[in-house]
This record gives C-alpha cells, structure tokens and sequence, in this order.
C-alpha cells in the first residue's frame, strides 16, 4: 500500500485533513499543484475553505500528465463538496462534475458566470458560511475515502460528489455522469461509416408489451442515475393532479433555457419514467454527443454516398426572402457538417447533414428548421429504430390529412373490444367534458394510423384538440393520441381565455401562428371549427376496427414488427435513414436513441412560415391512389391553414 499523500491547498479545511490523516500516512504538502506534484505520491487531496475553480482546472492538468489520482474538497455557499474521485485515464473528472452541478442550479447562468469570475481572479479565501462543525466533518469523511483509496478498495466517491450542509450538517452522496463532451476527459470515438452500420437482431418482446424492456426493469436505474436536483442529468419532476390521466413532468436543465418531458399513462411512477426517457431523448437529439463528427464539406463532393438535402422538404423562395427569416436556401457548394447514419433501403452508410440529424444544430443557420420528428428512444436499438418510424409515421398521416383536407374514416371506439380504450374515452368524458373522436389515418404504407380529435360539451375552454398515433396495433395506436389529447383537455383553458383576442387575430392572420403552442391554441376557438368541417361533418356511419385495420399479426419479436415496417416503404421506395444518437450516458443502461429519416415523407413543422412542403410530391399524390379523390392534387388546392398538431 503506497501511504504518500500529497495535500495541495490551505486553509482550515486542508490542516484538519492533514490532522486527521497524520498517524496514518505520510503527507506532502503543498500550497498549491503549481509548487510541483510530489513524486510517488498514492494520491493528491485538493483541499479549499472555498470553491477555487482555478485550482481545480490545474490539478486537473497537473495530476492527470503524472498519473495521480485526486479529490478534491471545498466549500461553496455554505455547502461542503467532496469529490469526485478522479482517476488517470478514466472519464469523469471535476469539470464534468461541476457542469453537471451548474447545469442542475436554478441560478446556472449566474453560477456560469461568478465561476468564470472566480476562475480569473483565483477565488476567495474562504466561504463565509463554512461552520467549524462543518469543516471538522468534511475533514474526516475526506480523511476515510483517502484511506479507503490508498487501501485499493473501491471508494463512495467514484463518479459522485459529496454534499454537506454546513448549517445542518446532513449529507448526501450524488452520482454525477461524465459529460461526453468535457474537454478534459470527454473521449468521443470518430464518426465513421464503419460505427454507422446496424444489422438487426432479434428483440424479443417483454410480455404483451410491444417493448423489449419492462418499466419494472427500468425503474431499477431510471431515476437513480439522471434524476437529481443538485447534480442531476435531470433536475426535478413535477406531478400534473389536474389531468385526467397520471401526467408527470421532469426538466432537462440547459444553459440557456430548461427542456421539459413528459410521461402520460394510469399511474404516477411510471409515467415518471416514461417521462425520464423522454428527456433522455430530447437531450440525445439535440447534438452529437455519441460520436465526433469528421466530415464537413459541400453536397457537390460526397453526394455519391450522402442523402440529397431537398427530399426531405425544403421552403419555397418565397419564404426563403421573408424579412428577418433565419434560414438560407440550400446550396450543394455550401459546405456543412454531415454525421454517418445508415439507409436500411440500400444496407449501407449514407451521409446525413448534421442539421437534420440533430435538431439543435440548425438553430438560427442552415437551410431547414428541423424539429424531434424521428427521434426515439428503446431498450434496444431496434426498439427505438421500429418507434423512430411510428413517430415519423403518425406525423405524416396527420400533415398529409391536413393539407389534403381528407374526409377519414370514423371508428368506433367500441367495436375495437379493447376494455382499457373505451375506459379512457369515458374517463375524458366524465372529468374533462370531451366528447373523444377517432379516425383512420393510415396511408399508403399501410401502418395503422390514427387521427383523435376531442370537442369540448362544456360552456367555456378550449374547444377542440387533436393529436394522433401510429403503432402497429392500431388500439395502441387509438391510445397513444388519446394520452396526447389528455395532457391539454384541462390544462389550458385559463391561458385560453387569457389569450383568447390574440388567437382570434390568429384566425384571421395565420402568419402570427409563430411557436409550437400557437398550432393547437388557435383551433382553441369555436370560430376556428369550421376548419376542420372535413371530418366533423354530422350523422357520419362509424367503422369498426375490424373494418378498417383487419387482423394484424401479432409478433413475439419485436424486430418482426420492424421488418414489415420496412418493407412496406421498401415496396413505395422510400428510404428508411436512421442516425444512432445513443451518447455515453445511455450507454451505461444499454439504452439506444436515433433519430429516422424517410425522405418524402411530411416533416413536422410548427410556426406558419416554416410550412415545408416543396420537394414532397406525395402530400399530392397520396390522396388519389388511396381514392379520396380522382386524380392527383395540385399545391394551389392544399389547405391554407396553420394545421392544429400539438
């Protein structure tokens, strides 16, 4: 056992350590890491009576060249911080934990800011709110995990800090998860045709589920590992009690703003999970964060392996020449960053511009404003391969029957035999006031679709909501939208009447509809009914679900179910691109993200003037060949209207 310790620091915090540990070991001391390490030392205490991000980022530098494992204590704003161990060669080091320590806080860009400060001027000598009895408790748990290290035994602070309230004295240990992108220990492999490969496993299904993963399974790890307020991934949740169904929400912290997710099903703790995956998806989507992307360069050179930007809809020149719009026209001599995703139609690598792949990387530039269409996340990558599908699947059915004004089937919701739908109808009915109505929207690709529409029986609130579903179980399917459509039937009637007059100058100019919100806001309004005539229309014979979707298969394996989706867009030509997304931190629990890409098919967009439609020819032709009307429509005839997509 190799007893040297190297104390770098001062301060109280740093002498009781050093009186702690003095029989035990021997120590080395030093001011700071500047005065040198001391060779074959077994490991290096950081030790501050306040937060000195300076010294940290030195230690940093300094111990990892000499192979020396660290941690560091301090004080900051009457809280001790211990840890995290930092280990030569391994990932996790004190940047990734105090990004993730920042990034958690309510006040982050402030912290952003006072730490840069900090950083310039070398700190404060000592935190104001560190109490003797803190400091003397900080000292012997520092003191037990340096032990616990020099003894080869595994310490409590590895990839986790140590929080103790200087006041209370009450402690807790919080796992804290690398950041992939830290540039002191972030190790990103390059991106790579190679890496973008997928060949398709078998992912048998769990139960009756059409998941590959129970949540009784994912509850093991789910909140444990990216839910915590002080350092979390995610940093808090919040239970809706005014919804029909168990709504809950979680927050994913940016610097700039807070994401939030949500989960919706019949009881709280799951939908805490589902509602923690979706953060997990939302924050894989929004840059490369797996992979490092290598190739920046002009369509003109590597279109021969790269996906042609215009098939996935592009605006029009005019729109294009708006005033103030952030967006430029494409052009194949601009250069631009494409990732490596894979086409499953040609089995092989295919270049993806890098703003269509991740959704944040075309915020203010490029040529598209790309949204989360596609995105998904599963216990497998299959999982989230056949779901990344559905997504794109239940959005284009819902665009093209927007714009085409299709006059959908009616289903009834009964005949489907399914107990748990028919319950959630009457539950909307019962606490919300909503009438619910379900339509076929299953185009030509033949994947079960659904088109729910909810009109509120009430005197005042919101008065219509839509939202849709696709699954291959087409009462899956129902459920989803109805999930959707329950998270807003009583949420938003005060910000409804708040707001009503501007929804009303909505009606009548539809170039203010601007954000996601606005969409579903506007068809909010009893005058704004008429616009969707086409499927309200009275006295309408209702479908069965037999009917209309017959008996599908029902396939123990999921990856089945993946490869009848594939062949039907096989069969229309049309390519299925997915772009793995999966980041370090999903990696730990074996969990996959992509984002899918079917060139042709209607991206959804929101604010008016980020309409995309040029390029996509089958919001014209669709209609026809399913025989809604003779022949194939002209763009002059599509929809006027701002759709009503939540």
């Amino acid at each position: 056992m190799n007893n040297i310790v190297a104390v770098l620091g001062e301060g109280r915090l740093a002498d009781r350590v050093c009186d702690e540990l003095a029989d035990r070991c021997r120590i080395v001391r030093r001011a700071s890491a500047r005065e040198g390490v001391p060779g074959g030392a077994g490991l290096a205490l950081v030790l501050h009576d306040a937060w000195h991000p300076a010294a940290h980022r030195e230690a940093e530098e300094l111990l990892r060249s000499a192979g020396i494992a660290w941690l560091r204590g301090f004080v900051a704003f009457g809280e001790g911080v211990a840890g995290p161990l930092v280990r030569p060669g391994a990932s996790g080091c004190s940047l990734c934990a105090d990004t993730r320590r920042l990034l958690a806080g309510r006040d982050r860009r402030q912290m952003w800011m006072l730490e840069q400060r900090l950083t310039e001027a070398e700190g404060i000598s000592h935190d104001p709110w560190a109490s003797h009895a803190g400091l003397r408790l900080l000292a012997r748990l520092l003191a037990e995990e340096a032990l616990t290290v020099l003894a080869g035994q595994r310490s409590r602070l590895d990839g986790r800090m140590l929080h103790l309230d200087m006041r209370t004295l009450a402690s807790a240990n919080r796992l804290f998860l690398p950041d992939p992108l830290c540039p002191v220990c972030g190790r990103l492999p390059d991106d790579s045709p190679e890496r973008a490969r997928i060949s398709l496993q078998p992912s048998p299904k769990f139960g009756k589920s059409c998941r590959t993963r129970s949540l009784q399974e994912l509850a093991g790890f789910l909140s444990a590992d990216y839910l915590d307020v002080k350092c979390g991934f995610l940093n808090g949740k919040m239970a809706d009690l005014l919804s029909p169904f168990a709504d809950v929400s979680v927050n994913l912290p940016l610097l700039d703003d807070d994401e939030a997710a949500a989960g919706r099903t019949h009881s709280y703790a799951d939908s805490e999970l589902t509602a923690i995956m979706e953060g997990l998806e939302r924050y894989c989507g929004m840059a490369p964060r797996g992979r490092r992307t290598m190739v920046r360069d002009s369509y003109r050179n590597v279109a021969e392996h790269a996906l042609d930007p215009v098939k996935v809809g592009v605006y029009t020149k005019e729109q294009y020449e708006l005033p103030n719009f952030a967006f430029k026209p494409f052009h194949p001599d601009e250069p631009m960053e494409w990732v490596w995703g894979y086409s499953l139609l040609q089995q092989a690598p295919i270049l993806v511009p890098q703003q269509l792949a991740y959704y944040g990387s075309g915020c203010g530039h490029g040529f598209v404003y790309e949204t989360s269409n596609g995105c998904a996340l599963g216990g497998s990558l299959e999982e989230a391969i056949l779901y990344g599908i559905m997504e794109v699947v239940e959005r284009d059915a819902f665009l093209l029957t927007w714009y085409a004004r299709l006059p959908l089937p009616e289903l009834d919701p009964s005949s489907a035999g399914d107990a748990e739908l028919e319950l959630m109808i009457g539950r909307l009915r019962a606490v919300a006031g909503f009438e619910v109505r379900l339509y076929n929207a299953t185009m030509e690709n033949g994947i079960p679709s659904i088109w729910a529409l909810a009109k509120n029986r009430k005197a005042a609130g919101i008065n219509l909501i839509c939202a849709a579903g696709a699954h291959p179980d087409p009462i899956r399917a129902a459920k989803g939208a109805v999930h959707e459509i329950s998270g807003m039937t009583l949420n938003l009637d005060k910000k409804f009447e708040a707001n009503r007059e501007r929804y009303r100058q909505m009606l009548l100019d539809p170039a203010l509809v601007r954000g996601m919100e606005d969409h579903s806001m506007l068809y909010s309004l009893p005058e704004a009914e008429e616009r969707l005539r086409f499927l309200l229309e009275p006295n309408r014979t209702l479908r069965t679900f037999r009917d209309e979707f017959g008996q599908r298969p029902a396939h123990p394996d999921l990856t089945d179910d993946l490869k009848d989706a594939l062949q039907a867009f096989r069969q229309l030509k049309l390519d299925v691109i997915v772009v793995e997304q999966t980041t370090p931190e999903l990696q730990r629990n074996g969990l996959h993200c992509v984002k899918v890409l079917i060139p042709g098919m209607l991206p959804m967009t929101f604010g008016y003037h980020m309409t995309r439609l040029t390029g996509l020819e089958r919001v014209l032709t669709v209609p026809a060949k399913l025989g809604y009307v003779k022949e194939p429509l002209s763009f002059e005839q599509l929809n006027p209207y701002p759709h009503p997509f939540p």
